[in-house]
């Protein structure tokens, strides 16, 4: 990543934070943290508005259609710029999904109110996850986009900070999930051999659902050898899925 320019002002003084009679720091001390503070809010909101302006873009436009470029304009910069915040596109889109995946908390959340058996709660949670996959298409590709990626260029690729990010906003959603199914097996009435790894495969297997749900094109055999084309509407996909993860914890 390269380094902000901000955060690397050369003074022409040299900066002293020895204690002064009194005890206290000196001016030119507390003079310097305050510009090193000013610095780190500038990059801060920066980088907050490089994330904003992408999100906006991949909602507009899409995911595929948004440029590094297009990104910079719309914030007001140059290219170069953007590169000074972020080790490059990769992490953009993984700060973006972020964004997306606290929405989806959110909503998750909301599905786990309320007084209701665990099968309900699993049908109401997977049921607001297709919801909001659908509402926000953008979403899914930011987050195939990722996953199309190896573990290790990912680790490569995004800084350590922008991956802790990433997996937090991952397991705040996931741990609903894998909640819902443990007191469930707890409670008796779910069957959850490894609550994690079903929630982690559900989350995988229903983005690409959701990206059939958009595309709304089945492929089938009419005859031997012969294929032929349906059609599938977003309902159908998110009574699939629904009926799938009820399947997969039933006793």
């Amino acid at each position: 990543m390269h380094c902000n320019s901000e955060l690397h002002t050369a003074y022409s003084v040299p900066v002293s934070t020895r204690p002064t009679s009194s005890g206290s720091a000196s001016p030119r001390g507390t003079e310097a943290d305050g510009r090193r503070s000013a610095a780190a809010a500038r990059r801060r909101a920066r980088e907050a508005d490089i994330v904003a302006a992408t999100r906006r873009l991949f909602d507009e436009r899409g995911v595929s259609d948004a440029q590094i470029e297009d990104i910079a304009k719309a914030v007001g910069i140059n290219r170069a710029i953007v590169y000074r915040h972020f080790t490059g596109k990769d992490e953009i889109f993984a700060l973006t999904l972020v964004g997306y995946l606290d929405e989806l908390r959110e909503q998750m959340l909301t599905a786990t109110e309320g007084d209701s058996t665990p099968t309900d709660v699993v049908r109401d949670v997977v049921g607001a996850f297709v919801d909001y996959g659908i509402e926000h298409p953008a979403f899914v590709d930011c987050a195939q986009t990722l996953m199309r990626r190896s573990g290790s260029d990912l680790l490569d690729e995004l800084s350590e900070s922008a991956l802790f990010r990433l997996g937090r906003a991952m397991n705040g959603c996931l741990t609903i999930l894998t909640t819902v199914f443990e007191d469930g097996a707890a409670s008796g009435e779910l069957h959850v051999q490894d609550a994690n790894l079903l929630a982690n495969t559900l989350y995988a297997s229903g983005l690409g659902a959701l990206q059939l749900a958009r595309v709304g094109i089945l492929v089938s055999e009419s005859a031997p050898g012969v294929p032929t084309v349906g059609s599938v509407s977003p309902d159908q996909v998110r009574d699939f899925l629904v009926t799938s993860a009820l399947a997969l914890t039933a006793k």
